[in-house]
């Protein structure tokens, strides 16, 4: 009778879940039979579009930017889950920046238009004033 220990087996196991023993020496199929790209596709899609997913429910992102960072990921932009999401926090800095710079060109162009209007209706006032000092004057030469 043979006995068929594990205890070898284990210990290696437990070796090379530590990195040991997997070196290029020790391996005999490619990088691609090792771990398939195709696999790793999958796992950072699936990764990227749960967050996108995450965040839209959330309302932090809106259909229409998921639906171009939706696109972008498919096409390879984000290496990973902390490059998309320092994507969506620039271009959601990027988006208020523009926003609130022109609130402020509205602001400033009301501001304009209204000194403008003011700037115009004491010209007129003052116009009006000059003229009918002017026809005082006459008037009163004429009599």
């Amino acid at each position: 009778q043979t006995v068929h220990s594990r205890a070898r087996c284990r210990k290696n196991r437990e070796a090379r879940r530590m990195g040991r023993h997997t070196g290029t020496g020790k391996r005999k199929g490619t990088a691609n039979a090792r771990m398939p790209e195709k696999v790793i596709w999958m796992r950072r899609m699936r990764v990227l579009r749960r967050l996108l997913k995450k965040y839209r429910e959330d309302k932090k992102i809106d259909k229409h930017m998921y639906h171009a960072l939706y696109l972008q990921s498919k096409g390879n932009i984000f290496k990973n889950k902390r490059v998309l999401m320092e994507h969506i926090h620039k271009k959601k800095a990027e988006s208020a920046r523009v926003k609130t710079l022109q609130e402020q060109a509205e602001a400033r162009r009301n501001r304009s238009k209204a000194a403008h209007e003011r700037k115009t209706a004491r010209n007129a006032q003052k116009n009006a004033e000059m003229f009918a000092h002017i026809e005082d004057n006459v008037a009163e030469e004429e009599s």
